[in-house]
């Protein structure tokens, strides 16, 4: 039972914590080793997105959680034993 003391989500950020909750939920069934890795990259790549791009981009939001449905679902691919992070860089335009 969730309490009410945060604040209200929309619907996009809950996708995100959504799309989040799933790459954990995927790392558990890898290998230790794997697992730790996993949720590294992961972490670190929410938070350093979560920084780096305007809260309004609607857009490129939709675009990155897109992209992250379907590398959760290569993860979940018993065949998939771990995850690579890829620093690709896109000038953002706060006005977008």
């Amino acid at each position: 039972m969730r309490g009410s003391s945060g604040p209200k989500l929309s619907g996009m950020q809950k996708q995100v914590l959504g799309l989040y909750r799933g790459f954990l939920r995927a790392a558990r069934s890898k290998s230790p080793e794997d697992r730790c890795q996993i949720e590294s990259i992961v972490s670190n790549e929410f938070r350093r997105n979560a920084k780096l791009i305007d809260h309004k981009n609607f857009l490129y939001i939709e675009y990155l959680l897109r992209r992250g449905k379907k590398q959760l679902d290569q993860l979940k691919s018993p065949e998939t034993v771990g995850l690579s992070s890829l620093n690709v860089s896109f000038p953002q335009d706060k006005n977008s």
